[in-house]
């Protein structure tokens, strides 16, 4: 759908105001998100930016367990630096019945494009937690596209523990970049560390400049903090001076409370916790120390202000970090009320036991010898069209086939194959058991936690990480590491749940099969490269792996009535030639 001159200027009115003033922007069930380009200098550099809604982090979509979502994102970018098209990912969401409204670019759908609108309809019946949304086309969320969902459960069994939940305790992590990401050579590293938006990146000279973000609290009260890892790439160490964190929640999985003094957050993953304000009336810095590019605190980097009200507004005095004595353990985290973990509680035996082995060759990531290359028809519309099973779908090597109502055990043995670890591996479509966590030999198969996303280790040649999970939810459903400019190099499979049963259980809207058409039209639009040999930005031309294909200006496609492709000059889908010598899964009876 096209939009209209009038809405036109009604953004370009948005851009006009402060980003200050977007600091609590709370839309939602029901609410328009236009993706926009603007400048912003949220740590004193000012750059050009992919936008939801005008602002940085993207406004705060908000409901309630049980609600009914309608996002209508309008997409109405013109800055060919960066990506044009767009897709969005709300992660953490199951999307059952929805598959396609899950958003990622070539596996559930094609991306939206500008000057037309899509709306994501989907219910959220029975989830309720810290969530986000996102970009998922190339590196477009690096450049700025995401933002905090929040499910609220009027029925919080937790809810004794707190007196405030809302959108002024939401704290969003994220590693922000000077130029497009998609311009970035070799390895990343980010300029500087945002919280709730705001930041401060360390100039030649040692100096800062720019404003912290402030959060106020007020003395005797309690307050659900809910942690929100919007990154790209880095993971943080973070800490509140002085106080301690009682951790409640674990993406979307209400949590036995448990007490740290710091946490380790990495890419997409999100905690809610309970802090008590019972410190002296004061300023206490808030710190999330990056696992590589500017550590450390020096003039404010990597910081923001935790203030109660009667302070005086300043900085803290201090200048060195407590030493933590109380880590957060994953292995310590346990669900609130008993989660049985699907299968026999015995390692190696479920349905079907699937090892991914990663690797890197010098370029590109792959799992079992494959690199992930983005198919020129999505996985989803393959399967509308009538593929039944894993070896008629592309890209070739990286669809892993799950049969319903099985129990999936997935294993990610020694990761030091790939560079860059820690990898955090995110699962679209379910919530899994780690029951066997990263740096621990042992298995819990008793009350582990359940997350979406896990820390997969660090290279230690005897670690294993294992999760268990069930197959109740037809699709195909993806699996990568979220460190973007990874997944941007191929880090992924496709597991394909229930082939034959997704057709039935995911009915598609009219507007989501011209995605495709609409997409095949355009002459003119702008991908992004792999970023690992440097990028190159053109009209209707790509490298790598972000889009794997490119608008002919005279493709189309629909589903027929009788589930075939209709196409017109329809490309071949671009396949990717791997070694035939991965592990096989297993299956046990």
């Amino acid at each position: 759908m096209a939009f209209s001159t009038g809405f036109l200027r009604a953004v370009s009115l948005v851009l006009s105001l402060p980003l200050a003033a977007y600091a609590q922007n709370v839309i939602g069930p029901v609410a328009d998100l236009p993706i926009v380009n603007a400048n912003i200098a949220p740590d004193g550099f000012n750059r050009s930016t992919v936008l939801a809604g005008g602002t940085f982090p993207g406004p705060t979509i908000k409901g309630n367990k049980g609600d009914n979502f309608q996002i209508n994102v309008i997409d109405q970018l013109t800055d060919n630096t960066m990506d044009t098209p767009t897709s969005i990912h709300w992660h953490g969401l199951f999307q059952k019945g929805s598959n396609w409204a899950d958003g990622p670019a070539f596996v559930t759908q094609c991306p939206l494009v500008p000057g037309n609108s899509f709306l994501y309809n989907f219910n959220v019946p029975d989830q309720a937690g810290t969530f986000w949304y996102h970009s998922h086309l190339g590196l477009q969320y690096c450049d700025g596209l995401r933002g905090a969902f929040i499910v609220y459960d009027p029925q919080d069994p937790q809810a004794s523990l707190y007196d405030v939940d809302d959108e002024t305790t939401i704290i969003t992590l994220a590693d922000w970049y000077h130029i497009p990401a998609n311009q970035i050579v070799g390895a990343p590293e980010q300029d500087s560390t945002l919280i709730n938006g705001l930041g401060r990146f360390l100039q030649p000279d040692n100096t800062t400049t720019g404003d912290l973000a402030v959060i106020t609290v007020q003395t005797g009260k309690r307050y659900r903090f809910r942690l929100v890892s919007v990154s790209c790439d880095p993971n943080w160490i973070f800490s509140i001076d002085g106080h301690n964190m009682t951790i409640i929640e674990v993406e979307g999985v209400n949590s036995q409370p448990l007490t740290v003094d710091s946490l380790q957050i990495y890419a997409a993953q999100r905690y809610s916790f309970v802090l008590e304000a019972n410190q002296p009336v004061g300023n206490y810095w808030i710190r999330a120390n990056p696992d590589h590019g500017p550590v450390g605190f020096t003039g404010g980097i990597n910081s923001a202000i935790l203030r109660y009200e009667g302070a005086p507004d300043e900085e803290p005095s201090a200048t060195n970090p407590p030493v933590s004595v109380a880590p957060l353990v994953e292995t310590d985290l346990h669900p609130l009320v008993p989660m049985p973990v699907p299968g026999p509680h015995q390692p190696g035996v479920a349905d079907v036991v699937q090892p991914l082995v990663f690797g890197f060759d010098g370029v590109n990531f792959t799992i079992n010898n494959f690199t992930f290359a983005p198919p020129t028809i999505p996985v989803l519309l393959q399967i509308l069209s009538g593929a039944q099973t894993a070896q008629e779908l592309m890209p070739t090597g990286s669809i892993i086939e799950l049969p319903l109502n099985s129990v999936i055990e997935l294993n990610f043995p020694n990761p030091g194959g790939a560079v860059g670890q820690p990898h955090p591996f995110h699962l679209h479509g379910h919530n899994f058991f780690v029951v066997r966590s990263a740096g621990n030999a042992s298995y819990n198969y008793g009350n582990p936690i359940a997350r979406d996303t896990v820390n997969t280790g660090v290279g230690d040649p005897n670690d294993l990480v294992t999760i268990r999970f069930e197959t109740n939810n037809p699709g195909p459903w993806f699996l990568h590491c979220h460190i973007d400019f990874h997944l941007n190099a191929g880090f992924a499979v496709v597991m394909a749940e229930g082939i034959n049963q997704t057709a039935a259980a995911n009915p598609v809207p009219d507007a989501w099969q011209q995605l495709c058409p609409t997409y095949d039209k355009l002459e003119n639009i702008t991908v992004s490269s792999a970023p690992f040999g440097g990028s190159t930005i053109a009209s209707g031309t790509a490298s790598g792996f972000v889009s794997g294909r490119v608008p002919s200006g005279s493709a189309s496609r629909s589903i027929s009535a009788s589930g075939g492709v209709s196409t017109s000059n329809t490309r071949l889908v671009t396949s990717f030639t791997g070694s035939s010598s991965a592990p096989a899964s297993s299956t046990n009876a």
